[in-house]
């Protein structure tokens, strides 16, 4: 690469990010700084997630216990007709299965809770 070309991309280069950094300053400046009336508390987005997530873990609570004997009914009849050697590991899903179910049962109720405090 010759020098004179090298010192041209650098002048280029230059008047980019002088350019680029004239554009921010000028965007900071223009920016209109936004408060709270009422707090964080009464805004619609924290509102609409807490009636999100209470929503959400009252599903989960429906839901996991559905799904989970949905899926140990079909561990049961897989390990019917398996052989010695798949029993165990059918035998294992049905327990990671019903250790899954409670843990989610748990875990929304637990999350549910939590959220009740801030109402």
């Amino acid at each position: 690469m010759k020098p004179k070309s090298a010192t041209k991309k650098a002048e280029r280069l230059l008047k980019k990010a002088c350019a680029a950094a004239a554009v921010m300053a000028a965007a900071a400046m223009m920016a209109v700084p936004a408060y709270a009336a009422d707090g964080v508390q009464g805004s619609k987005i924290v509102t609409g997630t807490e009636k999100l997530i209470g929503d959400v873990t009252t599903w989960l609570m429906v839901l996991a216990p559905v799904v989970a004997g949905l899926l140990i009914i079909y561990f049961f009849i897989r390990r019917s007709a398996a052989d010695e050697m798949d029993t165990k590991k059918w035998n294992n899903r049905i327990v990671v299965a019903i250790v899954s179910c409670i843990g989610a049962v748990l875990g929304s109720a637990t999350l549910n809770l939590i959220i009740g405090y801030y109402k």
